[in-house]
């Protein structure tokens, strides 16, 4: 085999396992000895440590989980491996954050290892996925913005005479989020056609199961309410 898809599926095996380290469940339990699967919206996410554990903790969770895709990128671009295998790289951490390994592929949102590849391969994305983030945390519901800018990036990519491997590179980050918000780390949906629908209009645009943002961010466990 070409020692060039030799070391580019090694990054591939890197990333992946890279991203299936969930900082935010370890720290967690390190901290307050709660399952991140069981509080709020059920991801393993900084947003959730923010929101159920302490909110000093978020700084290392969410620079850890940008290093997670970061690293398999930049050692891509070291090894002069090309393009193609960074990206493939910060994609598989970003997979394996969403559905990590060694948590049951119960994972994360992966806007923060998207945030890692993007260092790399294309600094523009950064300030375009997380200015809308700021807006909608101002707003008090940045879900929508996060789609929004997640599907345009694509475009920003285009327009901004990015290489085609980027601008498919951004496509799948699409993708990767559509499908993670849709699966919601195997939650159950409602009974009844009509049920199921209005659940999986919300989880595609509101990221949640219920129209009230703060209910859904403020789940507990029942033994704790």
């Amino acid at each position: 085999m070409d020692k060039t898809i030799t070391f580019t599926l090694m990054i591939i095996i890197l990333g992946y396992l890279l991203g299936s380290i969930p900082s935010a469940y370890i720290i967690s339990h390190l901290l307050k000895g709660r399952d991140l699967r069981r509080y709020g919206s059920g991801t393993v996410s900084g947003s959730m440590v923010y929101e159920h554990v302490a909110r000093w903790a978020v700084i290392p969770v969410g620079l850890f989980d940008v290093a997670k895709a970061f690293l398999p990128a930049w050692l891509a671009v070291q090894l002069g491996l090309g393009e193609v295998a960074a990206v493939a790289g910060g994609l598989a951490a970003a997979i394996g954050h969403n559905w990590p390994i060694f948590l049951n592929f119960t994972g994360g949102r992966g806007i923060s290892t998207f945030l890692g590849l993007l260092v790399v391969v294309f600094p523009w994305g950064i300030p375009w996925l997380l200015v809308p983030l700021a807006v909608g945390y101002l707003l008090k519901d940045s879900p929508p913005f996060a789609l929004v800018s997640m599907a345009t990036l694509p475009l920003l990519a285009y327009f901004l005479d990015g290489s085609p491997v980027v601008i498919w590179g951004t496509g799948i980050m699409l993708i990767i989020t559509i499908a993670k918000r849709l699966e919601a780390n195997r939650r159950p949906l409602p009974d009844g056609k009509k049920g199921k629908r209005e659940v999986l209009l919300r989880r595609l645009i509101l990221d949640r199961d219920i129209a009230s943002h703060a209910d859904w961010i403020n789940r507990r466990p029942t033994s704790e309410k």
